[in-house]
């Protein structure tokens, strides 16, 4: 059965927000929770960007779901670190979390004043960073001379049960090419055609483990509200790459961003007021082949919409 969870958006609302808003979410029937790891927000609208790792840990206490993050070792964090951070949330929660590992984005990442490198040398850079990663997970001592550098780390507390790496896509030739490594795939909502084009390519290239979905979405009971709040927070996340992965500040994005028209916003964002509309399009995503499915309400007030999707749409879905 496919598992619904909520994801957690660090860039729009306060952690304090956000955890208040999973602890209702699981009293509510979502079953899993994921959250980003930005260090800046998309735009200035937006206004937080807590440090999701901090987080993490209060969120998995505070409830019983499993937790995943998508996150991005190489530059404004060293692989060592990302796998101690991983292991420490996997010692102390067994079975509850999952990292997905990605490229990242030069608004979070330029930060450390080193260069930001093209596409083909972050992906070389985030394939080495995977390697690392699993041996200290594994335990060992790990040197390594490359795009990232390591002098005989070893990680001391380390999880019974090794954490799934999860390969984050949008593409299907990045899917092809996390099929070489991951535990999983992650990629977000996209027409059908698209979507199942990256499904097909990992598990073509013989990518194991569950398919994930990021679903991006805006409810309100008035059709306008829902659209104006979609327009109002998301209409910078409507570009494709590489401008999404190379504009350094939110007040970049919030600049291009200006003419976007609502009737863009809803290319990437299902809109509606019409919760059965909701439900028949996650159940689309199941059709293709989704196994774990995570809805991101683009608004910045989470409670009607979990209680609505709690009430209405979940159990539509998994009947």
């Amino acid at each position: 059965m496919t598992v619904y969870g909520i994801h957690a958006s660090h860039e729009q609302i306060h952690p304090a927000g956000l955890l208040a808003a999973v602890r209702r979410a699981e009293e509510a029937g979502f079953a899993a929770a994921m959250c980003s790891d930005h260090f800046s927000p998309w735009s200035a609208r937006q206004g937080q960007s807590g440090y999701a790792w901090s987080w993490l840990g209060s969120a998995l206490q505070a409830t019983d779901l499993p937790f995943g993050v998508v996150t991005a070792p190489g530059q404004r964090y060293h692989p060592a670190i990302t796998a101690q951070a991983i292991g420490t949330l996997a010692a102390m929660y067994p079975g509850r979390f999952w990292a997905a590992l990605g490229t990242g984005e030069a608004s979070n990442e330029h930060i450390t004043g080193d260069v930001w490198p093209r596409k083909d040398v972050r992906t070389a850079r985030l394939r080495e960073c995977v390697d690392v990663i699993r041996a200290l997970l594994a335990g060992e001592e790990v040197s390594h001379d490359g795009l990232v550098t390591v002098d005989r780390a070893r990680l001391w507390t380390l999880p019974d049960e090794m954490p799934l790496l999860v390969g984050a896509a949008v593409s299907p030739e990045t899917a092809r090419w996390c099929a070489s490594w991951a535990d999983g795939l992650i990629t977000v909502n996209a027409a059908p055609e698209r979507l199942r084009a990256v499904a097909d390519a990992y598990r073509d290239a013989g990518g194991k483990g569950k398919l994930h979905l990021q679903v991006h979405l805006s409810w309100d009971p008035d059709e306008d509200a829902a659209m104006a709040t979609a327009h109002e927070q998301w209409r910078s996340n409507v570009f494709q790459p590489p401008v999404c992965w190379d504009l350094e500040m939110a007040e970049h994005f919030d600049v291009v961003s200006e003419r976007v028209t609502p009737e863009q916003v809803a290319e990437v964002v299902n809109v509606s007021s019409d919760l059965k509309w909701h439900a028949e399009q996650l159940s689309s995503y199941e059709e293709i082949g989704f196994e774990e499915i995570y809805l991101h309400h683009v608004g910045q007030d989470l409670d009607p919409f979990i209680d609505a999707f709690g009430e209405h749409v979940l159990p539509e879905v998994t009947a």
